[in-house]
């Protein structure tokens, strides 16, 4: 079972890359033709992910959260997993070039330094241990998809602004699709994230004795919580104009970034993960 794990770690890489290789090709070439295919294709190399995580799982009886280059694996799962629900329930597909090359960069940091850790603390083999992190990643997934959405918001925007219809324009969706996927991806990640948090306010004081209210990540994690859930209602009740909701979005999300650099390298937490 180890060596088809280790072969399949080797693998991925190489396989997310293709595929992020023939979604750039579909944009770029302004051929539809490709767009079935790379469904298919991405649904193989979600099945084929999905297997390396349980298999790691059974070999190793426990679920692969429990270092950076684990965690790592699963977000590159939970990336290209929520971009393929999105491409489906949308019906747009011309932007998976964008996402997938998230999924790849993960993938690659995951299979270089992830290593076969058969002793871990008990835990790790807790299985609502593995509900809230996984939620969390998945919380945190949709959180990046919507930022690169408004991304591409800002740029399809800035390039209407000064007629530059070009490659951009011809092959992203329009603004309003755009708005509508970055705000969808916000509230997807967000209520994941809503239940990681209420996972973890009743069942990690039991789990972890040095349990505290004001540890580091968990505050940035509630801090989070409010600012995207701040947007999401100031969308729905006072109708923000579009660009205002990509503009915050984006800034929610580099708050994301820059917090959770601060609480891993600057401080201290009960649930670290090595």
């Amino acid at each position: 079972m180890i060596s088809a794990i280790n072969s399949l770690n080797t693998a991925l890489p190489f396989l997310y890359f293709f595929l992020f290789f023939s979604y750039g090709y579909e944009f770029i070439s302004e051929e539809n033709k490709f767009r079935k295919a790379n469904r298919i294709y991405l649904i193989i190399v979600l099945i084929t992910h999905f297997f390396y995580i349980i298999s790691r799982t059974i070999e190793f009886n426990h679920p692969p959260i429990t270092a950076k280059a684990e965690i790592f694996t699963i977000i590159a799962f939970s990336v290209a997993l929520s971009y393929l629900l999105l491409e489906i329930f949308s019906k747009v597909s011309g932007t998976g070039v964008f996402i997938i090359f998230i999924s790849f960069l993960f993938q690659v940091f995951s299979s270089l330094f992830i290593e076969d850790l058969l002793e871990v603390p008990d835990i790790f083999r807790n299985k609502l241990l593995g509900i809230h992190v996984v939620s969390a990643i998945l919380g945190y997934s949709g959180f990046t998809i919507s930022a690169v959405y408004g991304i591409l918001y800002l740029m399809l925007y800035k390039d209407i602004k000064i007629s530059n219809f070009g490659l951009i324009f011809n092959r992203l969706p329009n603004l309003e699709t755009l708005e509508r996927l970055s705000f969808i991806s916000a509230v997807i990640g967000f209520m994941l994230l809503s239940l990681a948090i209420v996972i973890g306010l009743f069942w990690l004081p039991w789990a972890f004795p040095d349990f505290s209210i004001w540890d580091p990540k968990l505050l940035v994690s509630l801090l989070i919580w409010i600012i995207y859930g701040y947007v999401i209602f100031a969308k729905w009740f006072n109708d923000l104009p579009s660009k205002k909701v990509v503009l915050y979005l984006i800034a929610d999300f580099c708050f994301v970034i820059i917090s959770m650099i601060l609480t891993s390298f600057f401080t201290k937490s009960f649930h670290y993960f090595g």
